[in-house]
C-alpha cells in the first residue's frame, strides 16, 4: 500500500526585541510611551521587591518563597495584555503578574510569611490564589474557561505553569479537554530550563513546549521570554483568539531562572556559573532600558527616579505587611470550608470556649 504524509508542522519563534535594544518595527505592538515607560518601572518595581522579599527571607522576616528576577519578561508582559474581564490563574512564580493585576504587595508578603489570609485576593479582581502544587491549577483554568463559555462572556482565562508542570498528568487533562471543548484559555509556560534541579532536556524529549499543543487540536508557540514586547503581542493575540473564537493556545516564553529554585535551594549544585551569566547578558529589564534610551523615553535622571520609587513603594508595602496583626487560633477554621463540615463547627466551638475560658 502506498504511503502518504497525514500531519506536517512547524513552531514558529517569536523576536521582536533584540539584547541591544532594537526592534524589528514590522512585528512592534501598538504600544504607546506612557504603556511602555508603564512596562518598565513595573518590571523594576518586581525586581525590587524580589530582592526585598530575598532579604526578608535570609532576615527570618519571611518563609521560603520562589524569586522571579530574570522572568520579569515573561509573566509581567503576558499580564500587560489582560482586560479587567479576564482570569487569572497563577503558579508560584508570577509575582510581578499578580501586582500587575492589582495584587497589594503586602498581601502577597503575608501569603509568603506563611498566612494564609494573603491568599484571599479580591474577588473582582478575578485572580486566583497562589498554586504551590505543580500544575493542578490548571484544571481549574479550564473550568473556569468552560464557564465563562457558557455563560456567554467575551472573556479569556490566562494561567502560567513552568515548564516542569508538562511532565504532569494535570497538563495533559488540561490540555485535551481545552481543545475537545474549545474553550478560551491560554495555557503560559515559563520555561525557564530547570523544573528544581532537572534541565529541560532531561525532562522532555520535544525539542520545545510549544509543540505539545499539536497533540490537542490548539496552536503553539515560542516566544522569547526576556523579550517583553514578543511576550505582549503573543499573548495579546492569543487572549483574543480565545475571547472572540474560543481557541485556546499554549504559549511556551523561553527564559530563564537566574536565581536558585527557592530560596530553600542551591543552584549551584547542578549548573554552571557561565550558563548563569550568559542568561544574565539577556535581562528583560536591561534590554527594555536600552530600547527606551535610544527612544528618548528614557535617561539617567527617569532610570535614578523609577528605581527610588520602587524602592519606596517596596518599603511601604512591608511596612504595611509588618503591621498586620497575626491571626488568632481560630483562623484554623476559616479558609477549607464554604460552610464548615458539623464536626468542624463542633471543633470551632470547642476551641472558642477554651479561648474564652483562657485556656
Amino acid at each position: 500500500m502506498p504511503t502518504r504524509p497525514l500531519v506536517s508542522y512547524e513552531i514558529d519563534r517569536v523576536e521582536v526585541l533584540n539584547a541591544e535594544g532594537l526592534v524589528d518595527e514590522a512585528l512592534m505592538p501598538d504600544l504607546g510611551p506612557e504603556q511602555i515607560q508603564h512596562l518598565y518601572r513595573h518590571m523594576l518595581l518586581t525586581r525590587q521587591f524580589d530582592e526585598r522579599m530575598f532579604k526578608l527571607q535570609r532576615q527570618g522576616r519571611l518563609g521560603t518563597f520562589p524569586r522571579v528576577a530574570g522572568q520579569e519578561g515573561a509573566h509581567v508582559g503576558a499580564a500587560f495584555a489582560l482586560r479587567p474581564a479576564d482570569w487569572v490563574v497563577p503558579a508560584f512564580r508570577e509575582t510581578g503578574a499578580l501586582m500587575l493585576r492589582g495584587i497589594p504587595m503586602e498581601q502577597l508578603l503575608q501569603f509568603w510569611g506563611g498566612d494564609e489570609r494573603g491568599s484571599g485576593f479580591p474577588r473582582g479582581l478575578r485572580t486566583l490564589p497562589v498554586s504551590i502544587p505543580v500544575g493542578t491549577h490548571m484544571l481549574h483554568a479550564v473550568g473556569i474557561a468552560w464557564a465563562l463559555k457558557q455563560a456567554g462572556e467575551e472573556a479569556a482565562v490566562l494561567t502560567f505553569f513552568g515548564e516542569g508542570a508538562t511532565s504532569e498528568g494535570d497538563f495533559s487533562e488540561a490540555m485535551n479537554m481545552a481543545g475537545v471543548f474549545q474553550v478560551p484559555v491560554v495555557f503560559f509556560c515559563q520555561n525557564n530550563q530547570y523544573a528544581i534541579s532537572v534541565p529541560f532536556t532531561k525532562q522532555t524529549a520535544s525539542p520545545t513546549v510549544a509543540q505539545k499543543a499539536l497533540a490537542y487540536g490548539m496552536f503553539g508557540v515560542q516566544v522569547d521570554g526576556n523579550d517583553v514586547f514578543a511576550v505582549y503581542r503573543v499573548t495579546a493575540e492569543a487572549l483574543e483568539r480565545a475571547r472572540t473564537a474560543h481557541e485556546p493556545t499554549l504559549i511556551e516564553a523561553h527564559t530563564y531562572r537566574v536565581m536558585d529554585h527557592t530560596t530553600s535551594d542551591d543552584a549551584r549544585r547542578y549548573r554552571e556559573e557561565n550558563e548563569v551569566e550568559e542568561w544574565r547578558s539577556r535581562d528583560p529589564i536591561e534590554r527594555l532600558a536600552r530600547y527606551m534610551r535610544a527612544q528618548g523615553l528614557l535617561d539617567d535622571g527617569a532610570a535614578a527616579e523609577a528605581l527610588a520609587e520602587a524602592d519606596q513603594k517596596v518599603a511601604e508595602a512591608v511596612a504595611a505587611f509588618e503591621a498586620i496583626p497575626p491571626p488568632g487560633p481560630e483562623e484554623i477554621f476559616a479558609h477549607v470550608y464554604a460552610d464548615l463540615t458539623p464536626p468542624l463547627a463542633e471543633q470551632q466551638a470547642e476551641l472558642r470556649a477554651r479561648l474564652a475560658r483562657g485556656r
